[in-house]
């Protein structure tokens, strides 16, 4: 169930908000859902993101992919060229 919520916020902050939010074809509450979902989250190795869970069903992963070793590669191969 969605609630209303009333922040106050500086202004230079809601306008770069709201163009990021355009920019990404998303709404400022969808962005300020999904960091406190974030914010929230207990942390784990094993836990899965909220933004992996919503395209979960887009990619077949095999079950033993070993998350945290391909993360380990990929930054490897960005960082270390």
């Amino acid at each position: 169930m969605n609630k209303k919520l009333t922040l106050s916020l500086d202004e230079d902050i809601i306008e770069k908000a709201k163009i990021y939010a355009s920019q990404t074809g998303r709404s400022l509450s969808s962005l300020v859902e999904d960091f406190f979902e974030n914010l929230t989250e207990k942390s784990s190795s094993t836990q899965i993101s909220a933004k992996i869970k919503r395209i979960s069903g887009k990619i077949e992963v095999p079950a033993d992919f070993d998350w945290e070793e391909e993360l380990r590669k990929g930054l490897e191969e960005k960082h270390l060229r």
